[in-house]
């Protein structure tokens, strides 16, 4: 078996609205064989995946997998739910898998549900593993298998702070994104963004967190402001180190100047000989070392954020409890295989290590790491009490004194954070602090949240949600607003004509569409942007305050969703294109793909549906959000059913433009005011604009705004760029589109025939990776289109030969009835203009279907140089 391809969706899919991945696996040699084929292979299998006993699969019960098993299934469908099985014993909340054939033999698509996208390969490769040792009778090692794949977790997944972080947001309704593999996340869209990475916002300045990482300088401030600290001082060799010893007349704490999560600190040292030794281990992380007097007591870690204090614990140093029979290095590694421990950050707790500092404290006590303690007795191994080195914590909220609660919020203003971890040393915290008896011995700037969730004993306190609130107080929005536009035909003009529409209510307007990425008319990123890539760079900008979304076919299946919800959903039509690509061979397999799109509608928000496409229609009943239906008739059946219900509706009423609400009905303008459909002679327009009447009122727009809007909206380059552009090469009209199904011909020559009292001359392409049937269709909607025929071929051939997509579409015309002498293929599109040119009269029109707009123009300005006695210069924005 061999993996051709995987994809993972972070977000939505077209599966599942979670994280998910599919695998395009090729079964080879095994293809067409099913598991009871092969001799003991089940039996193994459940051997050493027990829990495969549970799967319901689609029987819909526990067992349904083993039965389904037993009675044969492909080796696909097995590896899916090896998946689902493997993080299952990861940890991984799972449930849904799926596999499918494809049109080509043994090739599978296995869609299995995926919480940490970072592990999908892997798993992959696991899963295909162990399937083949298991079918060649060989003994597979799962525990090595599994602990590869916890290591491989540990360094993808996000750590227990940062998912804390993530939880507590959506929790608020707050979307996520996590930036990079690390630990920063957004949160929230837009111009409402905000970004933290574990605990450090967006709102933590840099000069702040400097201040914090360097120690001697915390204490400083603080002892200015009379808030105790230890006394000390920054020394640069061991000589210094022990000359300060002297001077401070007590035992000293070693520690790095800037370092961090307890590494490299030594406490309680009182001889020459562990002054040089302390020096020494923190020499090793920072040239700058502080010695400082040592403050006997407890330690405890004081979270503020936002100048309240929102929990605190009691941190117990790294420890083992004897039982008189182990030595103490056995008793370590019993302790490191609590589950909760982890190599790092990503459980709650951290595996203990032992280094220099575990040896100095144990020789203090008088252990070594082979000594074996009494039943009962504690050894401690730190006497730091980080949680990154091995300690515990217990919660202690509810005990800290209102004093040193005051005190420590000040000492975290005085720093400038706004969200900080403050050590503290006292006896009792629940006692104000006393100059020598209590002292603030660091403020941590990006402090871990673990202890606090997950302490060993007490409550469990929810900070990250505090943390969020501080970023997000309640009713304060933190997602703008999100118009997605799927569908067939018209996604493009209904996303600009909204853009434009909206450009009167919000500063900037983000638009995703086939010709690029926009703020406003300011083209950031040309191309075809209508996938998750470019709605990530919207909704990732501060500057953008409402997105407009065109979302297609390729992008959906290949990339999901790149937003968790959206306000309002347009689904223009279904019609027949891309069947017989990425394993879609009917309308209802399209349908499936397009109906994610209004799956994502918020709860109050609008799904927007063409209540006079059959296929778009078939969809109502699956829709849990409010809906809008739009139609070119008054009387339409949904239409009438819809607001018979109390639902909206927008259509066309004796020429107007109506919206209605139940019994209430409210005429907005005339169809033939609105520029784009060419006094109502174009429907497919007059549709697209009553699909963004819909959105708009979904999203709350004023009427008057509305109105204004479209009546502003031209059918030119600048508005509508290569959309039933109408111009002018010397006497000769011409109309671009890119109208490249039957349908949107079929609505193209409609509307040209009302245009011209001549012929109607068209200049046609279609894309190669169309199927025959489907290019042999359109070849027929252009041959009862028009009148004479130039057919060229796009410049990719999306693998199709010279001459193959030209065939095929003359095949279409001569079936639709257009003679053979009214048919000319020029493959070269510019041998095509010219020589539709040369035929057509100055009665005529001439439509040009382009592949590439601004490659087509550049002939078209070519072509205008070269006609004779040009009475007008040819001219499209940006093209010349």
């Amino acid at each position: 078996m061999r993996k051709i391809e995987l994809r993972v969706f972070p977000g939505r899919n077209v599966y599942i609205h979670r994280p998910a991945a599919l695998l395009l696996l090729d079964l080879e040699e095994y293809a067409g064989r099913e598991s009871k084929v092969f001799p003991g292979f089940n039996e193994r299998l459940l051997q050493i995946l027990p829990g495969l006993e549970s799967h319901s699969c689609a029987l819909g019960r526990p067992g349904g997998f083993s039965h389904r098993l037993h009675s044969g299934t492909y080796l696909g469908h097995v590896l899916e739910h090896v998946i689902l099985e493997l993080q299952e014993l990861l940890g991984l909340d799972v449930r849904y898998g799926k596999t499918r054939g494809t049109d080509q033999w043994g090739v599978y698509e296995v869609v299995f549900e995926c919480p940490c996208g970072g592990l999908a390969e892997m798993l992959v490769d696991v899963g295909l593993d162990l399937i083949h040792t298991l079918l060649a009778g060989l003994h597979y090692d799962l525990p090595s298998a599994l602990k590869r794949l916890r290591q491989r977790q540990a360094e993808v997944d996000l750590g227990p702070s940062t998912k804390a972080l993530w939880n507590a947001a959506r929790r608020r309704g707050i979307s996520v994104r996590r930036i990079g593999e690390g630990s920063l996340l957004q949160l929230g869209t837009g111009r409402f963004a905000r970004r933290v990475q574990a605990t450090l916002t967006d709102r933590t300045s840099c000069l702040a967190a400097d201040m914090a990482g360097d120690k001697e300088l915390t204490k400083l401030i603080l002892r200015a402001a009379g808030i105790p600290v230890p006394r000390g001082k920054v020394v640069h060799s061991s000589a210094e180190a022990v000359q300060t010893w002297h001077e401070l007349r007590c035992p000293v704490v070693i520690k790095p100047c800037d370092g961090n999560q307890g590494r490299g600190v030594s406490l309680n040292l009182d001889s020459e000989q562990e002054v040089l030794r302390g020096y020494a281990i923190a020499a090793r992380f920072s040239s700058r070392v502080l010695v400082e007097e040592y403050i006997p007591g407890r330690h405890f870690r004081l979270l503020v954020v936002d100048g309240r204090l929102v929990a605190a614990s009691e941190r117990i140093p790294a420890h083992v409890v004897g039982n008189g029979c182990d030595p103490i290095v056995v008793l370590v590694e019993q302790v490191n295989q609590d589950p909760q421990r982890g190599e790092d950050h990503e459980k709650p707790l951290t595996k203990i290590v032992i280094d220099d500092i575990v040896h100095q404290v144990l020789a203090r006590q008088g252990y070594s790491l082979q000594s074996v303690p009494a039943a009962g007795a504690v050894v401690w191994l730190r006497e730091n009490a980080n949680l990154s080195t091995g300690g515990t914590a217990v919660d202690v909220t509810d005990q800290v004194h209102p004093l040193v609660a005051a005190t420590v919020v000040r000492a975290v203003r005085l720093i400038g954070l706004d969200v900080a971890g403050v050590d503290v040393v006292t006896s009792d915290i629940s006692l104000p602090f006393d100059w020598g008896k209590g002292a603030i011995i660091e403020v941590n700037a990006a402090p871990g949240i673990r202890m606090h969730h997950y302490p060993v004993a007490g409550e469990e306190r929810d900070v990250a949600s505090q943390i969020i609130a501080s970023l997000f107080p309640p009713g304060t929005p933190s997602e703008i607003p999100i118009v997605a536009v799927t569908g067939t035909n018209g996604k493009t003009t209904t996303c600009r004509l909204l853009a434009h529409v909206l450009q009167q209510c919000y500063e900037t307007v983000g638009l995703t569409s086939t010709a690029g990425i926009y703020h406003n008319n300011q083209l950031l990123v040309p191309g075809d942007t209508t996938g998750p890539w470019s709605t990530g760079v919207l909704l990732s900008d501060p500057l953008v305050d409402v997105a407009v979304l065109e979302l297609a076919r390729g992008g959906l299946l290949r990339g999901g969703l790149a937003y968790d919800s959206c306000d309002v959903a347009v689904l223009t039509n279904i019609t027949e294109d891309h069947l017989g690509q990425d394993n879609l061979d009917s309308l209802e397999d399209l349908a499936w793909v397009k109906s994610l799109v209004l799956e994502s509608v918020k709860p109050q928000g609008y799904a927007v549906i063409n209540g006079d496409d059959g296929p778009s229609v078939e969809l109502l009943s699956r829709q849990k959000s409010n809906v809008i239906l739009f139609s070119l008739q008054a009387d339409n059946v949904q239409v009438r059913r819809h607001l018979g219900v109390g639902g909206r509706a927008v259509f066309v009423q004796d020429g107007q433009i109506c919206f209605a609400e139940g019994d209430k009905l409210e005429p907005l303008m005339s169809v033939e005011a609105v520029p784009i459909t060419f006094n109502g002679k174009a429907s497919y327009n007059v549709a697209n604009a009553l699909a963004a009447c819909a959105a708009l009122w979904g999203l709350g727009v004023e009427r008057s705004l509305i109105k204004q809007g479209l009546a502003s909206f031209l059918p030119n380059a600048e508005h509508n760029p290569g959309r039933q552009n109408l111009v002018t090469i010397g006497k000769q009209s011409v109309l671009i589109d890119y109208a490249h199904n039957p349908a949107s011909i079929e609505g193209l020559t409609r509307l040209a025939r009302t245009l011209t009292t001549g012929q109607l001359i068209g200049v046609i392409a279609a894309p190669g990776d169309r199927r025959n049937s489907l290019l042999f269709a359109v070849g027929e909607a252009a041959g009862r289109g028009f009148d004479r025929l130039f057919i060229k071929e796009d410049r990719d051939r999306r693998g199709r030969g010279p001459g193959e997509v030209a065939d095929i579409l003359r095949q279409g015309a001569l079936a639709a009835g257009l003679s053979p002498a009214a048919i000319q293929v020029c493959l070269e599109e510019r041998t095509a203009l010219w020589a539709a040119f040369a035929a057509a009269q100055p009665e005529d029109l001439i439509v040009v279907l382009y592949e590439d707009w601004d490659y087509t123009n550049s002939l078209l300005a070519e072509l205008a140089q070269q006609i004779p006695h040009l009475h007008r210069a040819y001219a499209i924005a940006g093209s010349l």
